[in-house]
């Protein structure tokens, strides 16, 4: 039985390398799509895809076609005459004339407990809006977003984890489920779930600036940016005038800090907030390395004798 898979950020990695190591001994993965390289950070190089780096260190075929819609990359997938696609976050639509190439479909591991966060970002999304749970669910791939029936589904508490540290407990989850699947699909005992329409929400990708932290909004509210927060969507402020992208914070139960100020006590460097006060634990200055909130403040005496201000310019 032949397998291609489809996927491109560290996630989608992960599952890649997680099944590497398991797939079922009856299926073999004859290739790998993943989006072309790019220009990523600050360097001007081309920079593979991390789907790219796991499948070339493995010895697999490596396909990076700009898109799926064409009729030559329909009939490079065709000649590989696979038997199932497998997709994690690949970043691309898959068409019609692509989901009816394999024999037994094509079918995606999606971090959401479905129906809830269809779409391109459903763990940060789920974070944001103060879920406890976040999940991935293998689910058919049909021509609407998200839509299909799903099976295997398994999710982790969110508690005080970062939107990286739950990818990472996911993958291992999305593999179970694509391994159970490839072993049930040549018998036909999936136990499909059709999704509940009404319960749908959608996961739209994060804006430029959506993640800045904002002394009008809540403690709470602050902590959950930080914690979705990535280098491609930083938590960003400015504090004693310096600009700088917040990477691990939390909730403080200390008291006294006005909402934009910023205060250090106690080798502690304090927010004040609408609500109440959050810790900055660590922050990456621009242009600089992060660095722990105790050496940025050392170099700012004023920050730590009188306090100053913080929020966004």
């Amino acid at each position: 039985m032949r397998a291609v898979f489809m996927g491109t950020p560290e996630f989608a990695a992960d599952i890649l390398a997680g099944l590497l190591e398991r797939l079922p001994s009856n299926w073999e993965l004859v290739a790998v799509y993943t989006r072309p390289d790019a220009v990523r950070g600050r360097g001007k190089a081309l920079v593979p895809s991390p789907v790219k780096r796991v499948a070339e260190a493995a010895g697999l075929p490596v396909l990076t076609p700009k898109t799926l819609k064409a009729e030559e990359a329909q009939a490079q997938l065709s000649a590989l005459q696979p038997d199932v696609v497998l997709v994690a976050a690949y970043g691309m639509l898959l068409p019609q004339a692509v989901l009816d190439i394999p024999r037994l479909g094509c079918y995606n591991a999606h971090a959401s407990l479905l129906p809830r966060w269809r779409g391109a970002a459903p763990v940060e999304r789920a974070m944001l809006a103060g879920d406890e749970s976040v999940g991935v669910c293998v689910m058919k791939m049909e021509a609407g977003l998200d839509t299909g029936d799903f099976a295997y589904a398994a999710g982790v508490p969110v508690e005080e984890r970062s939107s990286a540290q739950l990818l990472s407990m996911l993958a291992p989850l999305a593999v179970d489920g694509f391994c159970h699947l490839l072993e049930a699909l040549p018998q036909g005992g999936v136990p499909w779930q059709v999704q509940d329409e009404t319960l749908v929400t959608y996961a739209h990708k994060l804006e430029k600036g959506e993640l800045d932290l904002s002394p009008e909004a809540s403690a709470v509210e602050n902590v959950r940016k930080v914690r979705v927060s990535t280098d491609a969507h930083p938590a960003k402020c400015t504090v004693d005038g310096v600009r700088a992208a917040v990477t691990d914070a939390a909730v403080s139960d200390a008291a006294g800090v006005a909402a934009g100020r910023a205060d250090y006590s106690g080798k502690k460097l304090l927010f004040g907030t609408a609500d109440g006060v959050i810790e900055v634990r660590a922050l990456k200055p621009e242009g600089k390395k992060e660095m722990a909130a105790q050496a940025f403040c050392a170099g700012r005496p004023q920050l730590r004798e009188h306090g100053a201000d913080w929020g966004m310019e």
